[in-house]
């Protein structure tokens, strides 16, 4: 299972920009309403950039919480470019969608740290196959995949509509073993969490490369 969360993108607008598209809106300015334009204009900068490093901090804590749960897991957590990523153990059977008892517990204490601190944040849970078979057939396999961690996200207290299942099947650009399968491809069988900022959109793909994974 991979987990990794984003943090929301906003971009202030630059004020000398804004002062110019003022000036260009009208022939004349009073000189109190341009300080006034432009006053507002700072204060909206400045309150965009309290939001960014508000999102940085809160991804900060998020990333805490998550490394002081996963200790007992067999994982590995790392922030990079605004993104919180957890690699834990937690994969399926060859041309099976069933979630393992032993992976619900990383899934209970991941449930746990977004239901408690962060229930606004959007989790999609993304879901992956090996190399064997056929496009569209690991392309369903994939969602089923993704559907039975939602499912029991849902079931452990997240919210319905804060979780949603999407597929890559057996998208060799996400394979964590390129080209592997059966044994030696369960670890591209597997799902991904990845955890937004509610409105955020994030898509399924189809793979392309070989029966059942």
């Amino acid at each position: 299972m991979l987990i990794h969360g984003r943090s929301r993108g906003r971009t202030a607008l630059p004020v000398a920009v804004a002062a110019a598209v003022l000036l260009s809106a009208c022939h004349y300015v009073k000189q109190e309403d341009y300080d006034s334009a432009i006053a507002e204009l700072r204060n909206n900068d400045a309150g965009l950039r309290r939001d960014v490093d508000a999102n940085k901090a809160d991804l900060a804590g998020l990333r805490s919480e998550l490394e002081a749960r996963f200790q007992k897991y067999d994982s590995a957590i790392s922030q990079l470019q605004g993104r919180v990523r957890v690699d834990v153990a937690s994969h399926f059977d060859y041309g099976k969608a069933e979630l393992r008892e032993q992976d619900k517990a990383a899934l209970d204490d991941f449930a746990s740290v977004i239901r408690q601190h962060h229930a606004d944040l959007l989790v999609t849970v993304e879901g992956f196959t090996d190399a064997a078979g056929t496009a569209a057939y690991n392309q369903k396999l994939g969602l089923r995949r993704a559907q039975a961690v939602r499912d029991y996200l849902v079931q452990d207290g997240l919210g319905a509509d804060k979780v949603r299942a999407v597929s890559y099947g057996k998208a060799r650009n996400r394979q964590v073993v390129a080209g592997a399968w059966g044994d030696k491809g369960q670890p591209n069988r597997r799902v991904a969490l990845v955890i937004d900022d509610a409105g955020a959109d994030s898509t399924g793909q189809s793979g392309s490369p070989p029966g059942n994974s």
